[in-house]
């Protein structure tokens, strides 16, 4: 039977602030088989870890994270907001996060955030990095920005990279093998049985986004390749229930 995996979302980000060091490590403490982040440039072009292209709603800072160079974003509280036990978190950089992860196990899930903001380069930048720590076989990057998929695909075809997408697509799994793209991460409403049975057939991963019900989680829980969580804990005590 297929062992659906767990990513916590934004790190264990239901029980700690998300995209942060500390809800790294509680995902990896919980049990979590990969971990999903955010990653957007500094002024001076540092790939960092945020979900807004702002900083208001996640530190006491405010202001785009693209005018802020990373000498200046460290400084800020990524934490505080969250529970005064956090105070101090701070938003790490990629790099970071990749020394960290390396010598574990944990798969990683890198979101592009270049939407709104469109980071020229950014693709390039995140692939050194994934280069440099070795970690290629164990990375996935998704993004809203089907552009930016296909230019990483066309810089290495060998990165896995996945669809993010909100709406109920008619064969999504046709139109990113168009792209170039490995897999499907789409809004848990959107994870309909036809798309799953679809895509299983045309042997395309789901990982839905934001699974965090239990009953989507049991309903999920070996139905698809993987769930984005910010529950990963109580995702994975599931997961040996239903096996």
């Amino acid at each position: 039977m297929l062992k659906t995996l767990i990513f916590a979302h934004r790190g264990a980000s239901g029980t700690h602030p998300e995209n942060t060091m500390t809800a790294f490590q509680a995902a990896l403490d919980d049990g979590a088989d990969g971990i999903e982040l955010d990653v957007q440039l500094t002024k001076d072009r540092v790939p960092v870890i945020i979900h807004d292209e702002t900083v208001n709603r996640t530190t006491d800072g405010q202001g785009w994270v693209k005018d802020y160079t990373y000498e200046e974003l460290k400084k800020l509280d990524a934490g505080g907001w969250f529970h005064p036990a956090f105070h101090g978190a701070a938003i790490p950089t990629l790099e970071a996060v990749l020394e960290w992860l390396a010598p574990t196990s944990l798969l990683l899930n890198i979101e592009l955030k270049n939407g709104i903001v469109r980071y020229p380069g950014i693709e390039e930048i995140v692939l050194k990095l994934i280069k440099k720590y070795d970690v290629k076989n164990r990375v996935i990057i998704s993004s809203f920005n089907h552009y930016s998929l296909v230019e990483v695909h066309r810089l290495d075809p060998d990165v896995e990279t996945a669809v993010l997408f909100m709406e109920g697509l008619y064969e999504p799994w046709e139109y990113a093998k168009a792209l170039g793209a490995n897999g499907l991460h789409c809004f848990l409403p959107v994870a309909v049985p036809e798309l799953l049975a679809g895509a299983a057939k045309a042997m395309m991963p789901v990982r839905p986004f934001t699974v965090n019900e239990d009953q989507h989680i049991r309903a999920l829980i070996n139905g698809c390749d993987a769930i984005i969580t910010d529950w990963p804990e109580k995702a994975v005590i599931i997961r040996k229930q239903c096996t």
